[in-house]
């Protein structure tokens, strides 16, 4: 992935480019994000430097559960550190043999609701760094199902900017090019079917829709595919898009709920739908209903405004 440029529009009209820079101390960029965890990366904050007992012997930087529902182990570094996954592969060990104790943390900061939806399917690990190595990349990749981490390179701007920006994403249960269509069927290749519990009976039709929609949504390669209890997550640093089938003959269809502002929408009965304010499965305010391949025309150009401003 190529450096991210950042330019201001100067007083003569002219764009200026900004110099970017790294944090003075890696505590400054790991408070930082903590006060604002869940609008960058959508994750709910639950504790800073968290201790992983005489084991493991360390401090999660952070620990967070994001808004499917996953734990999350952060661990920030100033600059560049090839041992930032070693680390992270040593937390999320941690976190896969301490469901209790996460739990029991999830209950007092958020609620016992939440504590009891805590989904342990993959926990991952962000590791937010200056900058990650070739071999980071390559050991990231090449630990895929079993160890899922996503790498994000930070800047900071003068003025008070900071960027974050998805180097690596986290190789999920399945990954974007697992789940695909083929013979009319979602299939994941490397993955038991078991892995999509969500298709559940859904009718051929459907699956067939929903084929089509993937490949709209995975069409970027920047998009990870994300299996959950309830719904499929579509998600780069937040979720993009939360799929949910409704197979009954009554009403059958693909509910599709987008990070888009529904005021930004012409909204269209039927079709559309504002969902401030309703609570529903998976996240995204606007709501699209694809029961046909005339609505998945519709919805494909939405989806892409979707990822474009992810």
């Amino acid at each position: 992935m190529s450096d991210l440029k950042v330019f201001r529009l100067g007083a003569d009209g002219q764009d200026v480019e900004l110099r970017s820079s790294t944090v003075a101390l890696e505590v400054q960029l790991q408070r930082r994000v903590e006060a604002s965890m869940e609008a960058m990366l959508g994750i709910r904050f639950l504790a800073s430097e968290y201790p992983t007992g005489p084991w493991h012997r360390g401090r999660v930087d952070s620990l967070g559960l994001d808004e499917n529902g996953v734990p999350v182990v952060i661990e920030f570094k100033k600059g560049n550190d090839s041992g930032v996954v070693s680390q992270a592969v040593s937390y999320l060990t941690w976190l896969k043999s301490s469901r209790h104790e996460f739990e029991a943390l999830v209950r007092e900061k958020l609620g016992a609701e939440v504590a009891e939806s805590v989904d342990w399917r993959a926990p991952r690990a962000l590791c937010i760094a200056a900058g990650f190595s070739h071999h980071d990349r390559v050991a990231v990749g090449d630990l895929g199902r079993v160890w899922p981490i996503g790498l994000v390179r930070y800047r900071v701007f003068d003025g008070g900017l900071l960027s974050l920006q998805l180097v690596e994403p986290v190789s999920a249960a399945v990954s974007t090019a697992a789940v695909r269509r083929s013979n009319a069927t979602v299939v994941p290749p490397a993955a038991e079917a078991s892995e999509l519990p969500v298709l559940g009976e859904a009718p051929e039709c459907l699956r067939d829709l929903y084929g089509e929609l993937d490949e709209a949504l995975t069409a970027s390669g920047e998009v990870e595919v994300v299996p959950l209890r309830h719904y499929i997550a579509y998600r780069r640093l937040q979720n993009v898009a939360s799929v949910i089938f409704r197979p009954s003959p009554s009403h059958r269809a693909i509910l599709l709920y987008l990070r888009l502002d529904p005021d930004t929408v012409e909204l269209e009965e039927g079709f559309t739908r504002d969902m401030r304010g309703i609570g529903h499965l998976g996240t995204g305010d606007l709501e699209v209903r694809i029961a046909s391949a005339a609505d998945l025309e519709k919805a494909v150009p939405l989806t892409r405004r979707a990822v474009e401003a992810a």
